[in-house]
């Protein structure tokens, strides 16, 4: 095997120029494919098929990237160097604290690792090989150079690839080759100097098969495709989407401000001729309070938290960041079939051009559905399941599958009298490649004559809600195969017309998400007669409609002005969807889009969130941020609901590290500059910190107001500076009064000061989230059993530490009765006060 591995990955093996034969040898694999356990061995020799090898880090590295932070990382050194210079225990204690605070987060997130690897799982994307000469499906990630992959349209390409055998088949390669148009794909041998877009018995992992079906070999997996070979050389990463550059741009933002505070202290303290050690130690640890290095714990949590309520609403989130998007979005885009409908296509009438029932018709009609062999659909279900007729004298010669292009499908079959060839589509492009019309009369007549009066019979049809296809057929005497240059000088027979009823609340969930803020706009290859007529009976009743052709004269600047009016778009041609969803997001909208076929790939990555079902195909549920395990606009209203809990809990926790937690910090830097020692030692600050972590960890499980989740919500990093001005003042205000009162007052000493201070801030900060933590009167709003007693076991714990054993590891001292009342009395007005600025506060900012 050793020789297979060096042979197989390197890359002067240029397989797209041997024959399949030839490849077959050198991968020592068959036509039937390898067995399980050969497949095993080569999965441990080449590694899973994936581009990232490292997708999985592993508990240790999730526990080490705890600590991965610059200003930890300097805190170490400098706690080290006090140990070997002063063999100070209080540097052991600092380094304990952040060592406990690492273990926490670690234990929170390894949490939200598992349960998302568990709901990712539900909607892996797997892929059809034969393993000891069967057919069977596994996940794309076990696929092993040697496997014989057996593709249809709509699955995804999972690895590079040689084509064994194949019929019609069209790939789209854009993700490699950036040609907007499908690439024909066959088995002959390909020259070594060409091209890559013109290696055509070649697949490459990250295409998709468009139509058409195909046996191939697979060659090369993971980093060593093409595809692999770019991603490592480019390290693409996905894009950043709307959330994940707000949270980069705070980060910034209090990383600046921290930066600044810091450094003054330290040259400050320097200054005044303290410790330099001292001084640094001080400096850091208040970094370590001002940074808000739980943020991606945090969100980790409450990301994985929302996914895990999400499931049990039946809605599986992939990206996790897609989550925040999902609650954020004001418009989604569907399609019609199966979303806004029941699905269940059922044919109403198989008819002749005067709209009579025609039994010619519908034989040729079962006869092309019945032997269709690419992606399963609707339309040919209902056929086969509606229509009965003994077709046994009748045998399939050959084929060409239905593509987004042609939108027709066509069937050759014999049954001793000559080969007859059956094409079904959309009406008006099977009415393009007839020349005749089959009518009462012995002999067909030429289509001219009457193409306006079935033109007008399809138009009735679709006024009244039936989607309508035609059905075409053409003699071809002994020709058996066909391609697609046969689809002309046709005999156009019959129309089909099939009925799919709206879902029963489906009006009831459009208004719903209207009001949750979330506008629904209809994307559909059907004709505007169909979609408007359903849109009426769905409660749409003033909606606008642009068609393919409109929207083809339009340019792109004023689709972007047009775009936000229009309610439904019809007769939509598949490259159109993602121009709509791009001119609505250029207008300023956050937009979700559903869909589950091929056509809908280019949609779903364009959108900020894109929503696919369980049922999908493979390259659409693969493209999707958001999988359904249901296709109900239903599903969607508890999602987007659950999306703005999280992220108002996200929220929650931006405004506690930027109010009192800051106001705190930034009090301790500005009096430590006055008084003629440190207001607090730096362990104590970081048990301050430690401790106040503790209620912010349990936000993800926090009950949220109704008005937070009522409209979509985005960061607005000016509102946060805004909320941090206001708070941090109203907490800097009753910090200095606390020192005041403790150094001027009651003239207390350096251990009572540091002590009650301490108190003072751990109390008041955890206090303070239950009044930042809603808009409303913190006593009218009730938060999470979890929430509340992770804050009042902190208090407990913050007024028991100055009387147990350990405090003077910590350097705190008991206190007396007085003074404690006099701290709580404090902490109440400080309560009282933010609880009045809130109120004045969202009355004149909007978050």
């Amino acid at each position: 095997m050793a020789k297979n591995k060096e042979e197989t990955q390197n890359p002067l093996f240029n397989f797209w120029n041997l024959s399949p034969e030839d490849c077959l040898g050198r991968l020592r694999t068959t036509p039937s494919g390898l067995s399980e356990s050969e497949a095993k061995r080569r999965i441990l020799q080449f590694g899973s098929n994936r581009l990232n090898k490292n997708k999985d880090t592993g508990n240790v590295s999730l526990f080490f990237s705890q600590f991965k932070s610059p200003i930890i990382l300097l805190l170490f050194f400098a706690a080290g160097l006090s140990i070997i210079v002063r063999d100070s225990t209080e540097a052991i204690i600092i380094l304990g604290i952040v060592l406990i605070s690492g273990v926490l987060g670690f234990w929170q997130e390894l949490g939200a690792k598992n349960a998302i690897s568990k709901l990712l799982a539900m909607v892996q994307v797997n892929v059809c090989v034969f393993r000891d000469n069967v057919l069977k499906e596994i996940s794309t990630e076990n696929v092993v150079p040697g496997d014989i992959l057996n593709l249809n349209a709509g699955n995804v390409i999972p690895a590079d690839c040689l084509i064994l055998e194949s019929k019609d088949l069209f790939v789209d390669e854009a993700t490699l080759t950036g040609e907007t148009f499908p690439a024909e794909k066959n088995a002959k041998i390909a020259a070594t100097d060409l091209a890559f877009s013109k290696r055509t018995n070649s697949l490459w992992m990250g295409t998709h098969v468009i139509s058409g079906e195909a046996k191939a070999i697979v060659v090369k997996t993971g980093k060593d495709t093409e595809f692999g070979k770019i991603s490592e050389r480019l390290k693409l990463r996905p894009l950043e989407n709307e959330f994940e550059a707000g949270v980069r741009k705070f980060g910034f933002f209090l990383l600046h401000i921290t930066l600044l505070l810091v450094i003054t202290i330290f040259v400050i303290n320097v200054l005044l001729a303290r410790s330099v050690l001292d001084s640094f130690l001080f400096s850091l640890a208040l970094a370590v309070g001002l940074t808000p290095q739980l943020l991606p714990a945090i969100i980790s949590i409450n990301l994985s938290h929302g996914a895990k309520r999400m499931a049990e609403k039946k809605v599986i989130v992939k990206r996790l960041t897609a989550i925040e998007n999902f609650g954020n979005m004001n418009i989604i885009c569907s399609d019609k079939t199966g979303t806004l409908t029941e699905g269940t296509v059922k044919l109403q009438s198989a008819m002749d051009i005067l709209g009579k029932q025609n039994e010619e018709v519908a034989l040729y009609a079962f006869l092309n559905a019945s032997f269709e062999t690419g992606f399963i659909n609707a339309v040919d279900e209902s056929i086969r399941k509606d229509l009965r007729f003994d077709i046994s004298e009748y045998k399939k010669e050959d084929e060409i599958p239905y593509d987004f292009l042609r939108k027709c499908l066509s069937i050759v079959v014999s049954n001793g009298e000559g080969h007859t060839m059956i094409t079904k589509g959309a009406l008006t492009n099977v009415l393009s490649i007839c020349s005749f019309v089959k009518t009462s009369a012995e002999k067909p007549v030429e289509i001219d004559s009457v193409k306006d009066s079935i033109l007008k019979l399809y138009e009735e049809l679709s006024a009244q809600g039936y989607r309508t296809l035609g059905i075409a057929i053409k003699e071809l005497g002994a020709v058996s195969k066909i391609n697609k240059l046969e689809e002309q000088n046709m005999t156009f027979l019959g129309l089909l017309s099939f009925y799919d009823p709206p879902k029963k609340d489906v009006a009831k969930t459009i208004a719903e998400l209207n009001r949750l803020g979330v506008s629904l706009k209809v994307i559909t290859g059907d004709n505007r007669f169909v979609a408007e007529s359903l849109c009426s009976r769905i409660g749409m009743d003033r909606h606008r409609t642009l068609c393919g052709p409109e929207l083809n004269s339009i340019s792109d600047e004023a689709l972007i002005h047009l775009v936000g009016n229009i309610d439904v778009f019809a007769e939509i041609e598949p490259n159109s969807k993602e121009r709509i969803i791009i001119a609505l997001k250029k207008a300023g909208n956050v937009v979700g889009y559903i869909g589950d076929g091929i056509n809908d790939v280019s949609a779903l990555h364009s959108a900020d969130v894109g929503i696919s079902v369980e049922t999908a195909v493979d390259v659409a549920k693969n493209a999707a941020d958001i999988v359904l395990l249901e296709k109900d606009l239903e599903v969607l209203v508890d999602g987007v609901e659950e999306g703005r809990v999280t992220f108002a809990n996200t929220l929650k926790y931006v405004f506690m590290a930027t109010s009192a937690n800051f106001g705190n910090m930034f009090s301790m830097a500005g009096v430590s500059l006055f008084l003629p020692f440190l207001p607090l030692l730096p362990k104590q600050i970081l048990l301050t910190n430690f401790l106040t972590d503790f209620p912010e960890m349990t936000i993800a499980t926090d009950r949220v107001d109704s008005e937070m989740v009522a409209a979509p919500k985005r960061w607005d990093i000016a509102a946060i500076r805004k909320f941090m001005i206001v708070f941090g003042l109203v907490s800097s205000f009753f910090d200095y009064l606390t020192f005041g009162i403790l150094y001027w007052v009651l003239k207390v000493s350096h251990e009572q000061f540091r002590t009650g201070w301490f108190i003072e801030s751990v109390v008041s900060a955890s206090l303070i989230v239950l009044v930042i933590r809603t808009r409303n009167p913190f006593y009218k709003s009730r938060p999470s059993k979890t929430l509340l007693a992770a804050t009042f076991a902190v208090i407990g714990i913050t007024l028991a530490i100055p009387y147990a054993p350990m405090a003077s590891i910590f350097g705190l001292v008991p206190l007396p009765l007085e003074f404690l009342s006099l701290l709580f009395g404090i902490i109440l007005l400080y309560i009282s006060v933010a609880e009045i600025a809130k109120r004045r506060f969202y009355k004149r900012v909007q978050i």
